[in-house]
């Protein structure tokens, strides 16, 4: 989870509260995230990604003093008119097509403020944004700046300006090859023949996003006081809510915010720091909860964690991205509530406890593994679909995550191989062999469930990989297996699949039903997980086996 380290004096100074050592661990807790570290000069806290909004020091002591009863209500927040205006130019719509921004001023730009938001934007770029694939920021002082600002795209051979923490001018496609900035994030413009850019009125550069800013413009430096600030990708609302993100901040630093008028087909006036409105089912808040909450109750708890509440409709601060539906108000008002004043109760239901026959058919299959001297892995079930897919040379169905809070997790497990290689790549400092099997679930889309069209099932894998492994080596696992199952009937077909060696390679059919695949992993694959030495896999569904074949 992402940690953000606070100045321990500001803290206080800003909370203006002095909590004792224990009751400051114990209130940071309740309140949803976790204290890391703490001493005279600094506390580390954790905060879950799907809280970007205290991402920040002041962020966090904002939703903080809420929770403490400090504050109350939906914080309002300033916004001046100006004549600031920005040019979304039709060129840009095919490469990175939408931008949010706005102005702030009066800021105060010290070495420590500006830590801050550096980190503040980074932690944001990797967690809301994806990496800078979903949004980018780009934050320039204003002085520089000469506008209207226009934001187009540009073929990359006319491209050329003095990018941050270089020397000397560099051309587009140096900059993606020798910038250590711009080299770590290329992939995001990997095969588009224009680049987007921030052009001021005088054709100078702003930045190229979402790579790097300009020198000459985009360098933010200790006494600036005033700046343009812009967030670009691919949809509006997640721009423009990343940019409340910031401004919010900025805000709560003493900064001015200033709208700006953005012509793109049509005007839009930005920030839009108009508050979300949802409704909220009382009877539903005391379903979830268990409690008896009377409205006026939910109102308190709902302003303590910084909304407010107007008859059956909650108003959601513009900072609070993560408010999705009304769980998530739900969460909000058991924090408040205090998860340590719920009463444990026994339900009042008589049962007999007994274990899934089941769960000791697994316990079964990995005690005989186990006596085999192989290791059982555990792996999560959200995984990265280029290692389901790509990597593998495959192209299931696979169930893609809608708001996953790192590029590197964003699918549900499709298969359960992938992840014994990538067990396999971060283990090859290890002695050889290493001979692996896991049991776990895996998702496949199926329209037929009607709560949620997923089905989930149970797959065993198993895996051996040496300096010399055969196809014969995995069958004798597996065929040590069936026997002490005591399961008749099975047998191996030859087979194709992409991910396995031509030839080396067969389907598992027991009682005419295909129940998995096994073989000698394709050298494509090895080299797509970075392995060098040869892997044998047998992957079948252990709900089948265990349906067909139940003691």
């Amino acid at each position: 989870m992402p940690t953000i380290i606070i100045d321990r004096k500001e803290f206080e100074k800003k909370l203006g509260l002095k909590l004792s050592e224990d009751k400051l661990k114990e209130k940071i807790a309740l309140f949803g995230t976790d204290l890391d570290k703490m001493d005279k000069d600094e506390i580390h806290v954790e905060v879950f990604p799907n809280r970007p909004d205290m991402l920040s020091i002041d962020g966090f002591i904002r939703s903080f003093r809420q929770f403490l009863e400090l504050d109350s209500g939906l914080k309002k927040y300033n916004v001046k008119k100006s004549n600031y205006k920005l040019i979304v130019d039709k060129s840009v719509k095919k490469v990175r097509p939408y931008t949010a921004c706005a102005v702030v001023k009066n800021l105060n730009f010290t070495d420590s403020k500006i830590k801050e938001i550096i980190q503040l934007q980074e932690k944001l770029h990797v967690s809301w944004g994806r990496n800078r694939k979903k949004v980018a920021i780009g934050i320039y002082p204003l002085e520089k700046i000469n506008f209207p600002i226009t934001y187009l795209a540009k073929k990359k051979e006319q491209i050329k300006f003095q990018p941050l923490e270089s020397k000397k001018e560099m051309s587009a496609k140096d900059m993606l090859k020798n910038h250590s900035k711009c080299k770590e994030f290329a992939h995001l413009l990997k095969d588009l023949n224009e680049y987007p850019l921030f052009v001021d009125s005088k054709n100078k550069i702003l930045s190229m996003p979402p790579l790097i800013n300009s020198q000459d413009i985009g360098c933010v430096e200790i006494g600036t006081t005033d700046i343009f600030i812009e967030c670009s990708g691919f949809d509006f609302d997640i721009c423009s809510k990343t940019l409340n993100l910031v401004l919010t901040t900025l805000s709560d630093m003493g900064g001015q915010i200033y709208e700006m008028e953005i012509t793109d087909n049509k005007k839009i006036i930005s920030p839009n720091f108009k508050p979300q409105e949802m409704k909220l089912d009382l009877n539903y808040v005391n379903k979830i909860t268990g409690l008896n909450l009377k409205e006026s109750e939910v109102k308190k708890l709902l302003e303590f964690m910084g909304h407010d509440v107007k008859k059956d409709k909650v108003l959601i601060p513009p900072y609070r991205t993560d408010i999705l539906h009304q769980i998530d108000l739900v969460e909000d008002i058991i924090k408040k509530y205090g998860t340590d004043n719920f009463e444990s109760k026994i339900p009042n239901i008589a049962t007999i406890g007994q274990e899934s026959k089941f769960e000791l058919f697994k316990r079964k299959v990995a005690k005989i593994l186990i006596g085999l001297q192989l290791i059982e892995t555990k792996t999560f079930d959200i995984v990265n679909s280029k290692s389901q897919n790509e990597n593998s040379l495959n192209n299931y169905d696979i169930i893609l995550l809608k708001n996953n809070l790192t590029e590197e997790f964003d699918a549900l497990r499709y298969w359960l191989s992938p992840c014994l290689l990538e067990v396999y790549q971060k283990n090859q400092d290890k002695e050889y062999p290493q001979n692996i099997f896991g049991i776990e679930k895996v998702y496949h889309k199926n329209n037929k469930i009607i709560e949620t069209n997923i089905e989930e099932f149970e797959k065993l894998a198993i895996s051996i990989c040496d300096t010399q492994i055969s196809f014969t080596q995995i069958k004798q696992i597996f065929d040590y297996l069936i026997l002490q199952l005591n399961i008749k009937n099975a047998k191996i077909e030859k087979s194709n699949h992409k991910s396995f060696l031509n030839g080396r390679c067969g389907k598992i059919i027991i009682n005419n039903e295909e129940i998995g695949i096994i073989g000698e992993i394709e050298p494509k694959v090895l080299i797509n997980f970075k392995l060098e030495m040869p892997v044998a896999i047998c992957e079948i569904n252990l709900n089948k086996v265990y349906n067909l074949f139940k003691e």
